[in-house]
């Protein structure tokens, strides 16, 4: 048996018996035991092994993973108080901040909101009510999201009327002027939009994604105007094409509705058109993930997009939008269902929360107003069990590292890691391309971290609820000085200098300020 796998026995035989090892002054924050002795590599040994213990139960702010909640259009950066948002009651009588259990906050408006006039870029201007309600999130530590609409048929005149002018063919309804997505003005002028909101929302440590493909009615990607329906595949690759090509850092998204870029007025025939799965299919080799925006709408959200998803499941990430609206504007109990109680709208929170596990979704959204107030007054159990449950939620179980090593000295560690979510850590999308590794620091006494080792071999994106995965990482103690240091462990972002990019599922009495887990000493000779 070699040293690795001695190590994995010795654990797993410890786990079953329900021992763990209380912290000793060699061990920080974890149970440890001891393997002494060289390993069948003829790697020096005096490693210890160390349990940690996750958190399972708070709220854990990651990259696509959690709650979205939705900003209104029409809000300011008072809504956090005015809308009640900073004082929400729970079904079990606690009072709660919606922030509190958010990762991101959401925001679906119109191209005239953000340049009513050309050029005039709004949330640039630092006064404007669109960039006090954003830095308002941002202070609150949530990343944002976009959604940029410009079919106005359902809601407003969503394309600026500069567009119009400027020749742009157009479908009047109600004196609501659309664009037809082929026409060559309208992609003209979209088009440098688009590039300019991408220089400032194309940035990961502040945006955690992009929904990058809304024509059609509530920007949802079915129902599509064209003035030749015959350009439907032409315009999808041209629209799905200049957002891949702006958003390079920023993970992009698009509805995987059957219906997706269609003519067809009737948003959700049955009949699914045989282009549907090649345009998505094009969309996601572009770096494409996807969404989808009628979950708990059985009726809608059916068969063909349940196979979907599944098919997708942990290539790409899936994300969610609940369908019905609970405070009246929707009969959400005629659901096909059959689930959904007239004036029980926890009945379809419940529905939105079992689809989401179905498909294993990422995230999972409150959307606005009424809507919130129901995740939190009626089903706040369930509020409580995705934080818990859903996403990607990812620790070391188990890490064994060397208590004493020589100057320059090459070294074994061997790592584990769990992934306690039904979602995961979409490290192999290409706008992350595979920038999270795992790596090990070596901590002076004030905690500062001076050397690190990363382990290019490590993926997070493999790491799948039920299945821990294991490591064996070798490595020289080059350019550490004789002493006493601290070893520890977490997810760095390579792009950003190493630091930590992924937080991690342990109790913050195991982490240093920066997010690393604290493990056991390491003395150099």
């Amino acid at each position: 048996m070699n040293f690795t796998k001695k190590i994995f026995a010795r654990f797993n035989a410890v786990s079953r018996g329900g021992i763990v090892v209380a912290a000793l002054s060699v061990c920080v924050a974890a149970g440890c035991s001891k393997e002494s002795g060289p390993d069948d590599s003829g790697t020096p040994g005096s490693n210890q092994t160390v349990k940690l213990v996750p958190d399972r139960t708070s709220v854990i702010r990651n990259p696509l993973s959690g709650w979205v909640m939705y900003l209104g259009r029409s809000w300011d950066e008072n809504f956090w108080t005015t809308a009640g948002y900073d004082n929400m009651q729970t079904s079990d009588g606690s009072t709660v901040r919606v922030s509190d259990y958010s990762t991101t906050a959401y925001l679906r408006t119109s191209w005239a909101s953000l340049e009513p006039s050309e050029g005039e870029y709004v949330w640039r201007d630092k006064s404007s009510r669109y960039s006090r309600m954003l830095q308002s999130c941002l202070d609150r530590g949530l990343k944002l999201a976009l959604r940029i609409v410009f079919d106005g048929r359902d809601q407003g005149q969503n394309t600026p009327m500069y567009v119009i002018n400027a020749g742009a063919k157009y479908y009047e309804a109600s004196n609501i002027k659309t664009p037809y997505m082929d026409d060559p003005v309208f992609q003209e002028k979209y088009a440098k939009f688009i590039e300019e909101l991408a220089k400032d929302f194309n940035d990961p440590d502040k945006v955690d994604f992009i929904d990058a493909f809304s024509p059609g009615k509530w920007g949802e990607a079915h129902a599509v105007l064209y003035q030749d329906s015959r350009n439907k595949a032409a315009a999808f690759d041209w629209m799905t094409s200049l957002h891949a090509r702006c958003f390079t850092k920023v993970p992009i998204f698009i509805n995987y509705h059957r219906m997706i870029a269609d003519s067809n007025q009737n948003s959700w025939s049955d009949v699914v058109p045989s282009d549907t799965e090649g345009l998505l299919l094009s969309a996601i080799e572009k770096g494409y993930s996807i969404r989808h925006d009628a979950f708990g709408m059985t009726d809608y959200y059916k068969t063909w997009e349940k196979g979907f998803a599944s098919s997708w499941n942990f290539k790409r990430p899936v994300l969610m939008e609940g369908g019905w609206i609970t405070d009246g504007t929707h009969r959400y109990w005629i659901d096909g269902s059959g689930n959904y109680r007239e004036g029980h709208p926890e009945d379809v929170r419940k529905g939105e929360y079992d689809l989401s596990a179905e498909a294993r979704v990422n995230m999972m959204d409150f959307r606005v107003n009424n809507e919130v107030k129901t995740w939190f007054g009626t089903a706040f159990n369930l509020v409580r069990d995705f934080v818990q449950k859903g996403g990607y939620r990812l620790y070391p179980d188990m890490v064994s590292v060397p208590s004493e090593a020589g100057a320059g000295a090459r070294v074994s560690v061997s790592h584990r890691w769990v992934n306690l979510g039904w979602g995961y850590c979409p490290n192999n999308i290409p706008q992350w391309n595979y920038k999270y590794r795992v790596a090990f620091a070596l901590l002076d006494g004030n905690g500062a971290v001076k050397q690190l080792f990363v382990d290019k071999d490590s993926d997070p994106a493999e790491w799948i609820n039920g299945t821990p995965t294991s490591y064996k990482f070798e490595f020289p103690l080059t350019g550490v000085a004789a002493g006493t240091y601290t070893w520890a462990v977490g997810i760095v972002d390579t792009t950003r200098e190493n630091a930590i990019g992924i937080n991690l599922a342990l109790r913050a009495d195991q982490l240093t300020d920066g997010g690393w887990a604290k493990l056991t000493t390491l003395t150099v000779r």
